[in-house]
């Protein structure tokens, strides 16, 4: 594992225990967020198979899983403890399989019917990036959707300024203490973002024919990108 991806995985391990309870802190558009995520999870088969990439606690598969009772989860994650959490949250589920790796670097054994992911590819540098998306193309059956739900960077300077200062106003308004402001500080350092039309660019170099930002707040964005 690179050290990047090493110092990601104490970080997340460090706020596992209240990751969950910090989400709508940190995410002013909460509701919209991942609402739009789960509305677009659309399947051919009642029983879908859906991997969650980056998938933390369980956060948005369990959203999922509501609106999808009969499917199989396949949630990866650099994170052994954000990886606890989400066992416990879904301890009384048999269908869930959960994977302890770098999603970047794992090769997939299996197709899925939606692939999805919240707010972890914006680790992965632009080589990465490309090279993800490419693979979850390919480890789609057809048709399938693939949904990331992410935070982008600003397409000029005076906007990814603009994006900072409302999120950190925000944040600071908050009922979160210093403490747990500095520790999502310290997590941003390890992010990579690209902007939006890149990424948007680089989903249709991949194969995707069908692809779009159907969301979109400040810098959180949610991108659909459909195998038909």
């Amino acid at each position: 594992m690179s050290d990047s991806r090493e110092e990601i995985r104490q970080l997340f391990n460090d706020v596992a225990q209240v990751y969950d309870s910090q989400r709508r802190y940190f995410i002013p558009c909460f509701d919209d967020f991942y609402g739009t995520t789960v509305a677009l999870a659309e399947a051919d088969t009642p029983e879908p198979a859906i991997l969650d990439i980056g998938a933390g606690t369980g956060l948005l598969s369990a959203l999922l899983k509501k609106k999808h009772p009969g499917a199989s989860l396949t949630l990866i994650d650099v994170s052994d403890q954000m990886m606890e959490m989400a066992r416990r949250r879904f301890r009384n589920s048999t269908d869930i399989e959960y994977i302890i790796d770098d999603f970047a670097r794992h090769q997939f054994s299996k197709s899925f019917d939606i692939i999805v992911s919240s707010l972890a590819i914006h680790h992965l540098d632009e080589s990465e990036k490309k090279a993800l998306y490419h693979k979850v193309f390919y480890t789609l059956k057809k048709p399938g959707c693939f949904i990331n739900a992410d935070q982008v960077l600003g397409s000029t300077a005076c906007l990814e300024k603009l994006y900072k200062e409302d999120w950190k106003r925000k944040v600071l308004a908050s009922p979160l203490t210093p403490e747990e402001i500095d520790r999502a500080y310290e997590r941003t350092r390890m992010d990579q973002m690209s902007t939006l039309g890149d990424q948007l660019g680089w989903l249709r170099d991949a194969g995707f024919d069908e692809v779009d930002c159907v969301y979109k707040y400040y810098n959180f964005v949610v991108m659909y990108a459909r195998k038909s």
